[in-house]
């Protein structure tokens, strides 16, 4: 009955270690981190409490989040009225009934309830767990030229930036992404800035973003339904503006590759599934030592992470010989996996878009010598060895499952790959 006993207690410390262990990382060891960059909330144009935002982000398994509303960031004091606000009632009674009305703070103007929006600093500490979930403080930058709209995401920003302008798309894009390396010089935060959603309002072009100094993210995938990111016949898809910018900034501009992310750009809580603006279609997937915000975004910076609808990868190996992963399967689904580049040697011929025999203003059209399918496979263990000649080589992963509650009807799981040249 001793020895019994003694087990029982062995096993209950083992279990309690293992539980308080789970999710966190041992000092120098890498592990995978789930999260997304892009996401709006009442303090702009999103109709739900940002609190309520990140608590459905960290039910749902994701390990950061960064709040990106519109020009603001979630610091000072905004109130908005309890039933007349984008969330309405509805949200206003979800509200109460989670965290409660000794959290909720309103007050009573000419008999209409107002509710203070928390800020950042407020709410962190109520959900944030080290190892567990993160908050990463952001912004969408948004900004114009003309009518032509211009956003980019400041993530880990330490004050707000202002829209910069400037005389063009590109001095727009520019000018913006310089206020975010700026004031992580003069601060010593370590931030970035990523290009927003480029066909959103047909806004951005391949050669708009190409030259651009700085600029080291892009969305290859946002889960607004609104931003069109398979473009259409005479517009290139974000996939295919992808090779274009890299090809000719690796091949042409002397600067360094871009990095596609995923994101949800997410608006809309209340109706799960929908077509709107809805969470969970698109994130970032980040190997890391540890889970703070320095740490994810060194690593991206290094370009040690994919982007995903869905599919999950085990490992990603870059050698000085080739690119390598694992897809982590599920039972009865099926992968197949592209891997996309640019040769030496290719043809940067391109022409213009026409419609009615006008120019139109979209990413020209080039050969399909850039971003050409260099092998294909549906190994579980995809393997891409370098014949010497690449510019640069990405992998895509397209799954045989729907994604449930895609960008697009008919949608299945992708996973993208960052482009590698064995340098």
């Amino acid at each position: 009955m001793l020895l019994e006993g003694f087990f029982r207690c062995a096993r209950t410390v083992l279990v309690a270690v293992a539980v308080l262990f789970a999710g966190c990382s041992v000092q120098g060891a890498e592990r995978w981190w789930k999260g997304n960059l892009h996401t709006h909330s009442l303090w702009s144009d999103g109709d739900n409490y940002p609190e309520m935002i990140a608590a459905w982000y960290k039910e749902h398994g994701y390990h950061f989040l960064s709040m990106s509303d519109h020009n603001v960031v979630l610091e000072g004091e905004k109130w908005v009225h309890s039933l007349s606000n984008r969330g309405g009632a509805d949200a206003f009674a979800k509200y109460l009934r989670k965290f409660g009305p000794a959290w909720v703070h309103t007050r009573t103007n000419d008999a209409q309830v107002m509710v203070r929006l928390k800020t950042l600093e407020e709410f962190r500490g109520r959900l944030e767990e080290p190892g567990r979930f993160l908050m990463i403080p952001g912004e969408e930058i948004s900004d114009r030229f003309e009518k032509i709209p211009i956003h980019l995401n400041a993530s880990n920003l330490k004050h707000l930036i202002r829209p910069q302008g400037g005389q063009s798309v590109r001095e727009v894009i520019q000018n913006n992404i310089n206020a975010v390396l700026a004031q992580r010089k003069e601060t010593g935060q370590i931030m970035i800035p990523h290009v927003n959603h480029p066909n959103f309002g047909w806004a951005l072009t391949a050669e708009d973003m190409a030259p651009i100094e700085g600029e080291r993210f892009f969305e290859v995938h946002n889960g607004h339904p609104g931003v069109r990111n398979y473009g259409d016949t005479n517009r290139a898809s974000t996939d295919r503006m992808w090779d274009i910018i890299l090809t000719r900034r690796l091949a042409e501009l002397g600067l360094p590759a871009v990095w596609g992310t995923a994101v949800d750009d997410a608006h809309n809580y209340h109706t799960i599934p929908s077509r709107q603006a809805n969470p969970g279609r698109g994130w970032v997937v980040v190997r890391a030592a540890e889970l703070r915000p320095e740490a994810i975004i060194q690593a991206m910076e290094a370009g040690d992470f994919y982007a995903s609808t869905g599919v999950r990868l085990k490992s990603i190996n870059r050698l000085s010989k080739g690119l390598g992963f694992e897809i982590e399967a599920e039972r009865g689904v099926t992968y197949q996996t592209q891997f996309i580049g640019t040769r030496v040697g290719y043809d940067p011929a391109s022409t213009g878009v026409e419609t009615d025999g006008k120019p139109l203003r979209t990413t020209r059209i080039y050969s399909s010598e850039i971003g050409a399918v260099l092998a294909e496979t549906d190994s579980l263990s995809p393997r891409y060895t370098f014949k010497g000649d690449e510019i640069y080589v990405r992998a895509k992963v397209t799954s045989s499952k729907l994604k449930e509650n895609g960008f697009a009807e008919g949608d299945t799981e992708v996973a993208w790959v960052q482009p590698w040249s064995g340098k």
